[in-house]
């Protein structure tokens, strides 16, 4: 017998399931997503042979290294881009995994995945991201039932992609894809009957092929395949789905999901669930703010089904909604709590930086202020079209537009102030800064915002990148983010998103961009 050294200090549970345990006291969280109470700690120290452990673990990571040593993970980085975050973020921006010892290649990536993508509303003050998932997840227990299977697969598959695009292992993205498959298959199963349909799961696992779709970055285009699952099941489910915190956070997330390729991408919904909006609560900052984008939906849905060309009455109509739109908008501003508030504080170079209490606040405040952009440029849009109509019907005794039009160039500033704004956010955003605006170390191995925030960030970026209407400076800022969230996180949306909003621009990338810590208008 030799002694091997300090005995795992590790919950008994962890160790009987041969993972990693974090410790907390008075119970692990590795339990609590397990589904299990944590049974506690051992006190003493003890001695025990480790040789052929050691040796068959060795073993196993010879054979990892071996089987990973031509693998790359697929990106669409241009060299411009591995250029800039080389300058911006180091040689390696990518994230270091440390292996975890009697652990399987499964258990890491599910532990890491929900420490990357749920967070606890308690710790973002009523914030949190996919929180009902590892509770649901440990309470499938044997239940074989097409829901549960479907929810497991998804996890399973998720976790793994996710593991395995920042970790750069071709090994695990194979299985993530099988298990998708098998996903995708009990996903069907469970669509087939109401009584399956309807349950957490089912939505649980559309959440999660829907996020696995854009980690890989394999949308159709820019448009999501589960985007009809989410609608179909929301209607399904009905006001019921609104009576507990899981299913409102289920609901929230799925009509951010479809409200963005409605107001971003010109999709048209195929379900109605007005019913089911009436009972949001328009004091909440999440639910009033998808209050408002349900509302400008509605003008774009109008304005996509109306006769072409439209008449005078009809364009004067959707700029009166617009403006309605408009201000009711600019009021949610007026209602946040005071913790949600930005704060001004300054760089090193004097320059003026916006930071929030929660990582999760700006995330809201950016879909806020792609919304309050989108509509500007409607609104110009609108006038434009209503000039050019004044202008045609002059001779036929029609009024001046005086009355009816809009002053552009205060949409324009609008526009460049909500510009500036998000951009004065982007080092808090992407966590070179903290709340009282003090720089962070990139070198100290800590992970300062987890993956579900920056994925959080990704579509309000893309929309303010593509609309056209930001400087050079803040056009390379933005594009920077995008390019670094989807390189240190794996997620190849943002990736995907870059380049889009290159394509839409027509000007590739081809730029040395300032820190993110500096950000001029």
């Amino acid at each position: 017998m030799v002694y091997g050294g300090k005995p795992s200090t590790g919950c008994y549970l962890c160790r009987k399931r041969k993972i990693k345990c974090d410790e907390a006291r008075p119970e692990c969280r590795n339990c609590g997503i397990y589904g299990r109470p944590c049974p506690g700690y051992r006190p003493d120290a003890v001695f025990r042979n480790e040789n052929r452990k050691i040796e068959r673990q060795a073993q196993r990571d010879l054979s990892l290294i071996a089987s990973n040593r031509d693998v790359h993970a697929p990106t669409i980085m241009t060299p411009e881009v591995q250029d800039l975050l080389q300058a911006n973020f180091g040689s390696n921006p990518s994230l270091t995994l440390h292996p975890i010892a009697d652990a399987t290649w499964q258990e890491r990536a599910i532990c890491y995945f929900f420490d990357q993508y749920t967070i606890p509303a308690a710790s973002e003050e009523g914030m949190g991201h996919l929180e009902y998932l590892p509770g649901l997840y440990g309470e499938l227990g044997n239940d074989n039932g097409p829901a549960a299977s479907c929810l497991r697969f998804a996890v399973e598959a998720t976790s793994l992609m996710t593991l395995a695009n920042v970790a750069q292992a071709q090994p695990l993205v194979l299985k993530a894809r099988g298990g998708y498959s098998k996903a995708l298959r009990c996903l069907q199963d469970a669509l087939c009957t109401r009584a399956e349909a309807v349950k957490d799961e089912t939505f649980a696992s559309v959440v999660l092929l829907s996020l696995f779709e854009d980690i890989t970055g394999e949308r159709n285009g820019l448009f999501s395949s589960h985007t009809p699952g989410f609608e179909h099941l929301m209607k399904l489910r009905g006001e019921e789905q609104l009576h507990n915190q899981r299913g409102r956070e289920m609901f929230n997330f799925a009509r951010t999901h479809t409200y963005v390729e409605v107001l971003a991408l010109g999709d048209k919904p195929r379900g109605e669930i007005e019913a089911v909006m009436k009972h949001l609560n328009k004091d909440d900052p999440v639910e009033s703010l998808v209050l408002a984008a349900s509302k400008l939906s509605k003008v774009f849905l109008q304005m996509q089904s109306a006769p072409k060309p439209p008449d005078l009455a009809t364009v004067e109509s959707w700029i009166s909604a617009g403006r309605e739109c408009d201000f009711e908008l600019s009021q949610w501003t007026l209602h946040l709590p005071d913790r949600w508030l930005p704060m001004v504080v300054y760089s090193p170079h004097g320059e003026q930086l916006l930071t929030y209490n929660r990582i999760s606040h700006i995330v809201i405040w950016n879909y806020y202020r792609a919304a309050r952009i989108m509509l500007q440029q409607l609104l110009l849009r609108l006038n434009r079209t209503l000039t050019s109509l004044y202008q045609q019907n002059n001779n036929f005794g029609y009024p001046s537009p005086t009355e009816n039009s809009i002053n552009e160039a205060s949409l324009q500033e609008t526009v460049q102030e909500i510009t500036s704004d998000l951009c004065r956010s982007l080092p808090f955003s992407v966590g070179d800064i903290d709340t009282f605006g003090c720089p962070t170390n990139p070198n100290d191995g800590k992970r300062t915002i987890r993956a579900a925030q920056g994925f959080g960030l990704l579509w309000p970026l893309w929309y303010v990148l593509s609309c056209g209407m930001p400087s050079p400076v803040q056009i390379n800022q933005i594009r920077l983010a995008l390019y670094r969230i989807g390189s240190t996180m794996g997620i190849n949306l943002a990736l995907t998103l870059a380049h889009e909003a290159e394509r839409i621009s027509g000007n590739p990338m081809s730029f040395r961009a300032p820190s993110l810590k500096s950000s001029r208008k």
